[in-house]
Parts: C-alpha cells; sequence; structure tokens
C-alpha cells in the first residue's frame, strides 16, 4: 500500500495529466525526480577504475558495466595529453594497458622522466596528443583476467567519463583522481598560466559538479575528489566545496609532493588539519589492517582515530582473486566485504568486482521494500503521463 504522504503527489500528477502538455524527456537525460538517488544509508561502493575485473579498466565499457551492477561512484584517475586534453588513465606512462609498443610511427616517442623521486622509461601520455591517444587501445592490466576484450575500447576523456555517469538510469556519482599533479604540471602547459588542478576543476564545475557533501546540489550530482598530494587538494579548496579524499600510500611511501611520511600524515595532528580541507581519507587497505603471512592481524587504530576527527575511510583495493585475499577469509570475497564493513568500520570500498560488493550489500543492508515500491508507483505515474495526448 502506498504511504500516505504519496496521495497528495499523485494528485498533483493527475492535474498535470489532464491539463498540461505532453512530458517528452531530452535524449540521453533522464528528469531527476524520475532517477533513483544515490544511497548513503551504508558504505559506498566505488568501482576501481570501472568493472575492471571483467572489462579493461578506464574504459567506456568498464563503466557503463560497473553501472549497470551498482556502483555508487565510478572512480578514475585524471591525467593529461601533450596537448592538455584531460584523459582517464591511471599510469603516467601507457606500456602496461595499451597496445602501443605495436604502434611503429611512435617508436621514437620512448622517454625516460623522473616521476616521485624515480627514473622511469616508458611511453608517456604527456608526449602524446589526444588525437594520437585515442588511435592506441586498451588491454586488460592482469594476464589471469578476462582477455577476450583487449583491443576494443579507446582511451577516453574526463569529459566522456562524465557522460557515462550523467547518462546513467539511476544518479551515479564520481569519484575522479588528481594523478601525479606535479609531473603533469611540470610537462603540460596551459594558457593563462592555469595549472592542472585548475582544469581539473573548470571541467566539473562546467558539468555543474559543486556543493558540499550531502548538499542538495551534491546529492543531484555527487562527486568526490581524491588525490595522493596534500597541496593539490588545499590548493583546490579555493576553487570548489565539493567534498575531497586524501589518498594515502603505503607505509614506505611519502607524499608525492611534500615527502612527508605515512606516520607524519595519519598522527593525530596532521588528521586535525587536514580536515579542514578534506571529509576523509583513502588508504591502502593493508595499511589499516597489517598481514603477517597471509593472515591479517588486529586491525590499527587509524578508522577510530580518524572517525573521531569527523572523517570518512575509503579504503582501495578490494579484488575477487585468491591472490588478494587473505587467509582469514577462506578465499571468499563475502567474507571479507563482511569484515571490513562490520568490524573494521568503513565507509567506503574501492572495489574492481563492483557487482560483488552490490550483491553483498543487498543481501546484508538492502534498500527498504517500501521505498522500492513507492519508486515504482512513481515511476509509473510518469509514464501514464508521458504517453498522455490531448485531443
Amino acid at each position: 500500500m502506498a504511504s500516505p504522504g504519496l496521495i497528495p503527489l499523485v494528485f498533483l500528477l493527475l492535474v498535470v495529466h489532464c491539463s498540461a502538455r505532453v512530458l517528452y524527456p531530452l535524449p540521453s537525460r533522464r528528469n531527476d525526480r524520475n532517477r533513483q538517488p544515490i544511497q548513503t544509508f551504508r558504505p559506498y561502493n566505488v568501482a576501481h577504475r570501472g568493472s575492471n575485473g571483467e572489462i579493461p579498466e578506464e574504459t567506456t565499457a568498464a563503466y557503463m558495466r560497473a553501472i549497470e551492477e551498482g556502483a555508487d561512484f565510478i572512480e578514475t584517475d585524471i591525467l593529461a595529453s601533450k596537448d592538455g586534453v584531460l584523459i582517464c588513465f591511471h599510469d603516467v606512462t601507457l606500456d602496461d594497458t595499451t597496445d602501443v609498443a605495436n604502434h611503429t610511427q611512435f617508436a621514437d616517442r620512448k622517454r625516460t622522466y623522473e616521476v616521485q623521486g624515480d627514473n622511469i622509461t616508458g611511453y608517456f601520455s604527456v608526449d602524446f596528443t589526444l588525437e594520437e591517444l585515442k588511435s592506441l587501445r586498451v588491454k586488460q592490466r592482469y594476464s589471469f583476467r578476462d582477455q577476450q576484450y583487449n583491443g576494443k575500447f579507446s582511451i577516453i576523456t574526463f569529459e566522456e567519463f562524465i557522460s557515462i555517469a550523467l547518462d546513467a538510469p539511476r544518479v551515479v556519482g564520481i569519484y575522479p583522481e588528481i594523478k601525479n599533479p606535479v609531473f603533469i604540471n611540470q610537462r603540460v602547459k596551459w594558457s593563462g598560466g592555469k595549472k592542472f588542478e585548475d582544469k581539473f576543476v573548470e571541467t566539473l564545475k562546467k558539468y555543474g559538479y559543486k556543493g558540499s557533501y550531502l548538499s542538495k546540489e551534491w546529492l543531484k550530482q555527487p562527486a568526490f575528489i581524491q588525490s595522493f598530494a596534500p597541496t593539490s587538494l588545499t590548493y583546490i579548496s579555493n576553487h570548489t566545496d565539493l567534498p575531497k579524499i586524501f589518498l594515502i600510500d603505503d607505509t614506505t611511501i611519502p607524499t608525492q609532493d611534500t615527502n612527508q611520511s605515512f606516520w607524519e600524515i595519519t598522527s593525530d595532528d596532521y588528521l586535525d588539519y587536514i580536515k579542514e580541507y578534506v571529509v576523509g581519507i583513502g588508504p591502502w587497505k593493508d595499511t589499516l589492517v597489517i598481514a603477517s603471512n597471509n593472515y591479517l592481524q588486529t586491525p590499527t587504530d587509524l578508522v577510530a582515530r580518524a572517525h573521531a576527527h569527523n572523517l570518512q575511510v575509503h579504503p582501495y583495493t578490494f579484488r575477487n582473486e585468491n591472490q588478494f585475499l587473505h587467509f582469514n577469509f577462506s578465499e571468499d570475497p563475502y567474507n571479507e566485504y563482511e569484515y571490513w564493513i562490520k568490524k573494521v568500520g568503513v565507509d567506503g570500498l574501492f572495489t574492481d568486482f563492483t557487482g560483488s560488493l552490490h550483491q553483498y550489500q543487498e543481501w546484508t543492508t538492502p534498500f527498504s521494500n517500501g521505498e522500492e515500491d513507492a519508486n515504482k508507483l512513481l515511476d509509473r505515474i510518469v509514464s501514464l503521463i508521458s504517453k498522455f495526448k490531448r485531443t
């Protein structure tokens, strides 16, 4: 039975049905009132580079599969081409996940650059125009995953990524990373003295992304901005109020821009400082719970301390394959999700297998039937109205 609160709305819609013109949605855009809103009552399902456990990472198909499988947010890494176009790609080099080595016309593009203190040799995206990057084809990173999609998809731009989220049949958030900003700002120059971070924020604003966490604007088009570079996050805090997540690497890796240690950036003093700029942290999960002989030990206090500073915790990366599952979980990813959500108490999870996490969430904390029934009823009413033709 529909709730009493729906009766006035139904009456209003019937009035519209009798007096207004036919409602025709714009192509590839759905009326926000008819789209299921993003859920906020359980930890977020963040599709890490799309559903890349099934389809090559950072491709249109991987993101569309993730949306189909129930992702709350689709995550991407943002880099730049030689001509300053923002692209979705994880590595600064193209070698591991594209067929660049097969393109003989690019044989002279191999370079050695210093990236975060290390000399790296390969084909760098910053040495290719967007047109040249589009001529490459993406392949699966891991040999033990499905290889049938290799060569079928191209690199996409940040704007194309955003369009995928906006075209989804329900509200799907985006979770872009400002990737390697020090390196990008060294190698790519934009007019007017603008930086990588400026172009990044400009793109988000162009497509209407704005608003603080859980604000009306944010709920309409949800987004988290993430980065391992604290100076990038503090810089963009003056240009957008979108919520930001400070990514934290392994204990042996210092921050790429400020050269701070893991222990410094996870101290209470630093959490107290960074909370003025971010709403949460995104640590590598093995720094939250240390493993020994592939068995997880007692969780550290980082999640509890982050929560005490009113910071969310979104660890990365959850993967279904046995080599990524600790022995504690009997090679069962659902047991792993249960542990991290129920015992460790995280607020979101980056996963390569969006469908698995969504199934776990639906089995353990599903949407209420009443909410689903109400949404279905409203969808049916709007569908009837859209078919009405005045005579």
